[in-house]
């Protein structure tokens, strides 16, 4: 006899009718949310190391294709965009047909790319290619942090979606300049470099394939899309993908996200060219100094959202902010001093990224309802990638081949102050600040799908 997913005294549809079965029992679900959330977070450390392995390459680059800086701020520029389209279409999309539909192609894709980078013979190549990355990885994102989302306990949920954003920074910016440096050393080609980092993401599509299950509204939406008779599924109304304008912290995570992603993406593309040209590091000391913005990313996209499940999102976000724009201006006052390099860029870090993880998780996905998390994660990072992430870099690119590296400092700054003073407007989400009135149903997403009699 198959099992069935119903309320009492309703008939069911079998659960194999509607996909891979939702777990039931406490221990099953919680044996899930550990795997799915360690799954993803390694999807995304992918993520973050292909799209980020680019700026410690790019000296050796220049020598081969005559590259400039504004040349490396246009390629993150047009990454950034893509990924900022992909994000908002890509969201509204996976809660309507599913996340496996999504996310596996995304990671086979961004993979794929990444492998085809070194193939690179000239600039728009390196842009056609980066082009395609962004727009799978974009696609990645919100469905991911949605997954995260609804597979959470709510009293866990920002340290789970810290922890499977955390790997971006890791991955992409604790080791990747370390990998990337120490494989050029052996491989004496950055070209092979792309193709071996590319590998560990076809492993992670495949894990993901037999591992990830659908929410409840996805499978019984893709059960009424399949053929069912409208008489056999009965999906609750589903809120307009429109909702999501009317809630206020959509609206200003994405002018946060905004300026956060001017300090991030603005330090990430020109970091490695700022300590290598102005304060005249070796590759290998820049290696392990821009490797604390990794470490230190990978630290505040778990504390600060852990921190805020217990004090709030909000207090957590502005404390974050202030301590980010003063960490900077130490920055940009050191000389090349290795230890302290490291250590104020750890610190800047930590604020970035906990700020980033807090913007595009818990403070919109609590916002709203189930069916339109990942469309609420999706607008602010499009919005913020297209804005921040897109123009910035080119702007900071122009700013340093016209006023010297050492003023890309200035366009971090500018950006934290813009999210500082956003921050000062938010509702408070965090479940222990509203008594659990807000995101308490996120962790368990399923509709009623019932049989007609």
């Amino acid at each position: 006899m198959k099992n069935t997913t119903s309320r009492p005294g309703e008939r069911s549809v079998p659960e194999s009718d509607l996909g891979a079965p939702v777990p039931s029992a406490a221990g099953t679900a919680r044996r899930y949310e550990v795997r799915i959330v360690a799954l993803l977070a390694v999807g995304f450390g992918l993520v973050g190391l292909d799209r980020n392995i680019i700026a410690p390459l790019f000296p050796a680059m220049v020598k081969d294709l005559g590259l400039t800086y504004q040349d490396l701020g246009i390629i993150s520029g047009v990454l950034a965009i893509f990924w900022g389209l992909a994000s908002i279409v890509a969201g509204n999309l996976s809660d309507r047909i599913g996340r496996r539909k999504v996310l596996i192609p995304a990671v086979v894709g961004f993979s794929l790319v990444c492998g085809l980078t070194g193939a690179a013979s000239g600039m728009g190549m390196l842009l056609v290619f980066r082009a395609a990355m962004g727009l799978f990885e974009g696609a990645y994102t919100p469905a991911s942090i949605a997954h995260t989302s609804e597979s959470s306990t709510p009293s866990r949920r920002g340290f789970n979606m810290g922890l499977q954003q955390s790997l971006f920074a890791l991955l992409g910016l604790g080791v990747g300049p370390i990998i990337a440096t120490q494989l050029l050393d052996v491989l004496s080609s950055w070209r092979w470099v792309f193709s071996l980092v590319a590998l560990p993401g076809f492993v992670v599509a495949f894990l993901l394939y037999r591992t990830l299950r659908e929410p409840g509204h996805a499978a019984a939406a893709s059960q009424v899309r399949a053929g069912a008779r409208a008489a056999e599924v009965r999906v609750g109304a589903r809120p307009a993908w429109r909702e999501i304008f009317a809630e206020r912290n959509v609206l200003l995570a994405t002018a946060m996200l905004f300026g956060n992603f001017s300090c991030v993406f603005v330090m990430v593309a020109l970091m490695p060219s700022y300590l290598t040209d102005y304060l005249g590091l070796s590759a290998t000391h820049m290696g392990f100094v821009l490797s604390a913005f990794g470490f230190g990313g990978f630290v505040g996209y778990i504390a600060l959202p852990a921190l805020s499940d217990r004090l709030g999102r909000k207090p957590v976000l502005v404390g974050a902010f202030v301590i980010g724009i003063g960490a900077l201006i130490v920055f940009r006052t050191l000389g090349a001093n290795l230890a302290a390099l490291f250590l104020v860029l750890f610190v800047v870090a930590v604020c970035e990224f906990g700020a980033l993880c807090l913007l595009t998780g818990p403070v919109v996905t609590e916002a709203v309802p189930a069916a339109l998390v990942a469309s609420a994660a999706g607008l602010p990072i499009g919005i913020g990638e297209i804005a921040g992430g897109g123009l910035t870099p080119v702007i900071g690119g122009f700013i340093a081949q016209h006023f010297g590296i050492n003023s890309i400092i200035f366009v971090a700054i500018v950006g934290l102050a813009i999210s500082l003073t956003m921050s000062l407007f938010l509702r408070e989400t965090a479940p222990i600040r509203t008594k659990g009135h807000l995101g308490e149903e996120s962790a368990d997403v399923g509709v009623d799908v019932v049989t007609a009699r």
